[in-house]
């Protein structure tokens, strides 16, 4: 099993809520290294639920004697820069407004309406008529390069 999947099963054990879940793990390169656990829940997550993983996680971190060397440990919530990466984020955030880059590099700009197993559902601008009009289309995950959550400040 590699670093970055252990790390994450102990992560996934210390969520005590199951509305909570691990969104990404990551593991510098240079020392001391760097843990980063990225954690969401399905109606967001405390700044005192991450601490508290944090705690766990670094007592089981150095417990299991998993980290060879020197550390650091931070556990965090994606920010508003950090892609969509699981489904179950995508459903999070049904009603807000989305740029979803797709493999052939287009990007589409909407609402996020809906989101099951294989697709999104977009609300978008129509680019083909001539006055704004709105549509709805459906775009499978494999068509999916990444999705950003838009802030609008109007």
């Amino acid at each position: 099993m590699d670093l970055n999947q252990k790390i994450r099963e102990l992560a996934e054990a210390g969520l005590s809520n199951p509305a909570h879940f691990v969104v990404d793990v990551t593991v510098s390169k240079y020392r001391p290294q760097k843990v980063t656990v990225f954690v969401d829940g399905d109606k967001g997550i405390s700044i005192e639920d991450c601490a508290e993983l944090s705690r766990y996680l670094g007592d089981k971190l150095d417990e299991e004697n998993v980290m060879a060397d020197a550390y650091t440990l931070e556990v965090s919530t994606p920010g508003i820069d950090h892609p969509l990466k699981l489904k179950r984020q995508y459903v999070a955030n049904i009603g807000r407004s989305v740029k979803v880059q797709l493999v052939d590099k287009e990007i589409l700009k909407g609402k996020l309406l809906a989101a099951d197993e294989e697709k999104i559902s977009l609300e978008t601008e129509n680019k083909e008529s001539k006055k704004k009009e709105l549509i709805t289309i459906e775009i499978p995950f494999t068509e999916i390069e990444k999705t950003i959550v838009t802030v609008s400040f109007n």
